[in-house]
């Protein structure tokens, strides 16, 4: 059952809003750092064992070589292979559409600027293991990269319990153009990826989602190399209008729910009507899911819906809540769409699911959460690359333009810059 907050109580709103806030630890922080710090000195002698103590593998060599990744692949059903190829092409197809180009002003005097769009040298993706394996995870990450023009793709996996590779997540990479592998993961495989080791070196940005422990080691490690965002728990916004079919929304927020006991998943409707059939489908369907447990704790702790007056009052709400994944189940959705200010990714009209835009429909699944969809955005192309601009001005131009640039750097007190541009004239 979705826990209803009153349209009027925005008390009870900003308390949901801000339970939904992952700090991390100072404990957290504190373990992290030593972490990070041993194997920035030690490097691969710490690595393994860090990998020993919390993945119960002894590592030889962390790197997967191609017979390891050759054999992994073949254990691959054709069907899954199958799946993830026509997933490539559309998630290729959107991302290619991402794809800035450098350019150049000419101007008076024989002037001229522009800015180059440079892809990265190399990134880093971590890949969890966990409670589940997220090959889906590996192409959205590893395709923009590939596709943003970065030469370097390393991937960095936690051992299975033989010392290998999920079979899934190497034909993943091998599809995707990831082109190392290494068998590390926790706080220091992003060690390792941020400070180099022996066998590992380093790289210009990480990506990909983790738990707490290396969500603390991307924030602790940032400033070194770039990171896309810390991730918090998954979450799901619903807003469905007296249409929305009541077993669609309920399967779309447990979509959601499955990820994580601290997975949100919001309900704002104008309907009663659609509410209590909602939450009966809610019972009737979490009762025969696998993750049965997991789905009843968040539903429990952050499960929440709301009767609005209208489907604009439903999402000025969802604009101020900036849902990671939002779901428009309206009649004509796409005159909605301009409203929506904040969200990560909108999924539009009752048929579109927010499962395909996780694995299938082209748009990135790695997505700001935690409100954090105010001021961020989806991973994409952009994430890859870097900008540098360039000029250029002639004797003609410094002799005309100078005189403005010394009369303000001189304003400002510094008179060096100021006799950059006097000496010229």
């Amino acid at each position: 059952m979705l826990r209803r907050i009153s349209q009027s109580d925005s008390a009870a709103l900003r308390e949901y809003l801000d339970s939904r806030t992952q700090e991390i630890s100072a404990d957290i922080l504190v373990k992290v750092t030593e972490i990070l710090q041993d194997v920035r000195k030690n490097k691969d002698e710490a690595a393994k064992r860090y990998t020993r103590m919390f993945d119960g593998i002894d590592v030889e060599n962390f790197r997967v070589t191609e017979e390891e990744l050759d054999e992994a692949v073949k254990q691959c059903d054709p069907a899954f292979c199958d799946a993830m190829q026509r997933a490539k092409k559309n998630i290729e197809a959107f991302h290619r559409a991402q794809i800035r180009q450098s350019y150049i002003q000419n101007k008076e005097y024989g002037i001229y600027l522009g800015q180059r769009v440079l892809p990265l040298s190399s990134c880093g993706i971590y890949v969890p293991g966990g409670r589940a394996q997220y090959p889906s995870s590996v192409l959205m990450n590893a395709i923009p990269a590939h596709v943003a023009g970065v030469r370097r793709i390393v991937m960095v996996t936690p051992p299975n319990k033989s010392g290998g590779i999920n079979p899934n997540i190497a034909y993943a990479a091998r599809l995707a153009g990831v082109t190392e592998i290494y068998k590390i993961g926790g706080a220091q495989a992003i060690a390792a990826l941020a400070y180099g080791t022996e066998t590992i070196p380093s790289v210009d940005k990480i990506t990909g989602p983790g738990n707490i422990y290396v969500a603390a080691a991307k924030k602790l490690v940032y400033g070194k190399v770039d990171i896309d965002m810390i991730a918090g728990p998954s979450e799901i916004l619903v807003i469905a209008d007296e249409g929305a079919d009541p077993v669609f929304t309920a399967a779309d927020l447990l979509s959601q729910a499955e990820h994580d006991p601290m997975a949100s998943a919001i309900l704002l409707t104008t309907s009663e009507k659609v509410l209590e059939e909602v939450n009966a489908e809610l019972k009737k369907q979490s009762a025969v899911l696998p993750k049965k447990e997991i789905v009843e704790a968040s539903l429990r702790d952050y499960g929440t819906a709301i009767v609005c007056d209208s489907i604009e009052d439903c999402i000025r709400f969802s604009n101020a809540i900036a849902p990671e994944h939002l779901e428009l189940m309206v009649k004509g959705p796409m005159s909605c769409l301009n409203l929506v200010e904040n969200a990560g990714s909108v999924f539009l009209g009752y048929w579109t699911c927010e499962s395909i835009g996780d694995y299938f429909g082209g748009t990135n699944h790695v997505l700001p959460t935690s409100g954090t969809a105010r001021f961020s955005s989806a991973l994409g192309v952009d994430a890859f690359v870097k900008t540098s601009s360039f000029l250029h001005y002639t004797e003609e131009a410094v002799r005309e333009y100078g005189k403005y640039i010394i009369a303000m750097a001189e304003e400002e007190e510094l008179e060096a810059h100021a006799n950059a541009a006097r000496v010229r004239i």
